[in-house]
């Protein structure tokens, strides 16, 4: 078991070959075998893979590693392409539905042919609809097949009162998850998003009927579904996501720094827009300038609660093989995810009954 100094210098290995592939020529065979492992375990093998394939050097390294590159790109592919096939089917179905549609996170990384996008592994469609068509586009989708799985009533209740989401749909044909969004963050979160401004700033992609966020509303979603999700098991991956679309977006605008910066305060979302530079800016070596990290400083928690962040969110992300203290650290993160989109009498009676419902369960 390699102690945590040593973990952090093999993520940080990774991280840089991700940016400078070149680096990877360099790499001798038992350097090869930690950094896949690292690669497997933060859920970036086949978007290092990409990165492999699309500089050309996939013929340089070792045989046994292109082989298992080429394999994680097939099923990479193959899982994207089903992606777009239930996409296809989504926008059939909504075709006569006179209103705004944004394809989130995975799928609008897809569409936009953005670097990002290359290799990366999802399992559901993500949509955004004005809350005014909501119903329409539920009716709308459960007419042509799709279904949510039955919920008790407690759940039905914490779907459509206070979620951001109606409860996932899914045609029994294809299975795939499909969740429809009416803004980016639960009604009660102390985070709350008017999804308007988005609407009005949707780019449109050649080809489809949805079209997808601007590059500064990307990347703000990003950083709330990374910092205020409580899902942490993917998280070096969500943050790589953070990593790639930055730089893509500041290589093609040299006024990005700025408008994620102008669009973070239009809409009181500079707290997250901290955490994800700071923490891409550390963990990843994104190539933040020193202005903006100084711009955000101010709108991040104090001393205490940022050190106690720097040590949760290093010990839930960088870790190969996840023991007590790394779930610890995510369970932690994930009790702060709930105190933060729920008022704390909501969330004691929310996790009375779940832990209610946790033992019913147990005892059967």
């Amino acid at each position: 078991m390699k102690d945590r100094h040593s973990v952090q210098r093999l993520y940080r290995c990774l991280f840089a070959v991700l940016a400078m592939p070149d680096r990877l020529l360099d790499l001798k065979e038992r350097e090869w075998d930690d950094l896949l492992t690292v690669a497997r375990s933060a859920r970036l093998f086949s978007r290092l893979a990409a990165v492999t394939q699309s500089h050309g050097f996939m013929h340089q390294v070792p045989a046994r590693v292109a082989g298992h590159m080429t394999a994680a790109l097939r099923l990479a592919a193959h899982r994207q392409q089903k992606m777009l096939w239930e996409l296809q089917h989504l926008e059939r179905a909504l075709r006569e539905i006179q209103m705004p549609i944004l394809a989130l996170k995975g799928m609008a990384y897809l569409i936009a042919d953005l670097t990002v996008a290359k290799g990366r592994i999802f399992t559901d469609v993500d949509l955004l609809v004005p809350r005014a068509g909501l119903a329409e586009v539920e009716a709308t989708l459960q007419a042509g097949g799709w279904r949510s799985e039955a919920l008790n009533t407690y759940d039905e209740h914490y779907y459509r009162q206070w979620m951001h989401e109606i409860p996932p749909l899914q045609h029994p044909d294809r299975g795939i998850e499909v969740d429809i969004h009416h803004t980016l963050s639960p009604l009660t979160s102390r985070i709350k998003v008017d999804p308007t401004p988005l609407f009005e700033a949707a780019v449109s992609v050649k080809g489809y009927r949805v079209q997808v966020p601007a590059p500064a509303d990307m990347v703000l979603h990003s950083a709330i579904h990374l910092f205020y999700g409580g899902e942490f098991e993917q998280g070096l991956r969500d943050l790589s996501d953070l990593d790639f679309l930055m730089r893509e977006f500041a290589t093609r605008d040299s006024g990005f720094w700025q408008a994620l910066m102008t669009r973070a305060e239009a809409l009181n979302l500079e707290r997250p827009l901290f955490y994800a530079l700071r923490y891409a800016y550390h963990l990843v070596g994104t190539p933040i300038p020193t202005g903006m990290l100084a711009k955000t400083r101010p709108f991040g928690p104090g001393r205490t609660a940022l050190k106690a962040m720097d040590v949760l969110l290093g010990a839930a992300l960088v870790s190969i093989a996840p023991g007590a203290r790394t779930m610890g650290a995510r369970s932690l993160l994930w009790v702060r995810s709930h105190w933060l989109r729920m008022p704390p009498g909501l969330l004691l009676r929310h996790l009375l009954r779940k832990l209610g419902g946790h033992r019913k369960q147990s005892a059967q």
